[in-house]
């Protein structure tokens, strides 16, 4: 666990990403495509990254990540630079310009536990050759797999910070972190985050910036640099357009995460919210407001028990999915 001691200062300077970084982005997207579980939330995007993979430059591109990138868990920080917002170029030239001791350092303890190969410990020894392949590699990856895409990841995101924004604006800041994802926890003053490595960090009072993104994989992550507000990258939904299986009638219907929310309810016999978000991997508020919308097309119905809210599929929703599954009682009732 991660803990984030944040001040008055740093909460005033609570605020969201403008814009996805190309860079970042491509690299934990090649990361998160490699984990079998989390990239069954996107088949169409892992069925078209792998096509493409295994031709010309791409394929070439994709070995060298894979080989000297983690499979899982933490990136060394300077793979996924504050600087380079702009453009792919520009974050490029921020990777290379790192600081050779940061790279050494960074890389080294990404590596805990790898099996070191020449290839590895050029790269951890920040070697000029090996890193100018790396950064041909996520040029060339970012080109071929992401660049057809980012015109929907960038609409996804306004969309998405958009969302959270009236949250903040509605709730305040607390409500507006109770939101974001099942793995933040907010316990003033202290921000309480699951991700790939434990400690304790001190707000310094530049803020914090939120970041959804489709491929933060299975738990947010964090970077903390001296002089710069901290960086959270949370979970987000896949945009739809993104991953619309050509095979899914249902996912170019509902879209496609609702048809996996729709699927996953009919497949646990019902879900509480957060269980629903947890399975799903979206926020709370998503897993809210995607049953609130199944809700009201008459596929879901929600029960209160105790505390917290079930949502179970009703027959219309069953025979949406093609499964004969039991009537659910209170059809036409719901819980906002």
């Amino acid at each position: 666990m991660l803990r984030l001691q944040l001040g008055s200062a740093d909460l005033c300077r609570v605020r969201f990403g403008d814009r996805l970084h190309p860079v970042g982005t491509a690299l934990l997207a090649g990361q998160w495509l490699r984990d079998p579980t989390v990239a069954a939330m996107a088949p169409a995007l892992a069925e078209r990254a792998t096509a493409v993979e295994r031709t010309g430059a791409a394929q070439t591109a994709t070995a060298v990540l894979r080989h000297l990138l983690p499979e899982r868990g933490r990136l060394p920080d300077f793979v996924t630079p504050f600087d380079g917002l702009e453009s792919l170029a520009a974050g490029l030239e921020a990777i290379r310009a790192t600081p050779a001791r940061q790279v050494r350092a960074e890389t080294t303890a990404s590596y805990d536990g790898v099996f070191a190969t020449p290839l590895r410990r050029r790269f951890a020894a920040a070697d000029p050759e090996v890193l100018d392949l790396f950064r041909g590699a996520v040029g060339t990856w970012f080109d071929t797999v992401l660049a057809p895409l980012w015109p929907d990841l960038v609409s996804t995101h306004r969309q998405q910070v958009t969302f959270a924004s009236q949250r903040l604006a509605q709730h305040g800041v607390a409500g507006l972190f109770a939101g974001l994802h099942p793995a933040i926890r907010w316990r003033e003053p202290v921000l309480e985050v699951r991700t790939w490595w434990d400690g304790e960090v001190v707000g310094s009072g530049h803020g914090i910036v939120l970041l959804p993104s489709p491929f933060a994989g299975p738990r947010p992550r964090v970077l903390v640099q001296p002089g710069r507000p901290i960086l959270l990258v949370y979970p987000a939904s896949v945009p739809i357009r993104a991953d619309a299986p050509v095979g899914d009638p249902l996912g170019r219907l509902l879209g496609t995460t609702r048809a996996v929310v729709l699927r996953r309810l009919a497949d646990e016999g019902g879900l509480t919210t957060t269980a629903l978000s947890r399975a799903v991997g979206v926020s709370l508020s998503s897993a809210s407001e995607h049953a609130t919308a199944l809700r009201e097309a008459g596929l879901v119905v929600s029960d209160r028990e105790g505390g917290a809210v079930r949502h179970h599929v009703t027959p219309l929703g069953a025979g949406l999915l093609g499964a004969g599954l039991p009537s659910c009682p209170g059809v036409d009732g719901g819980l906002s």
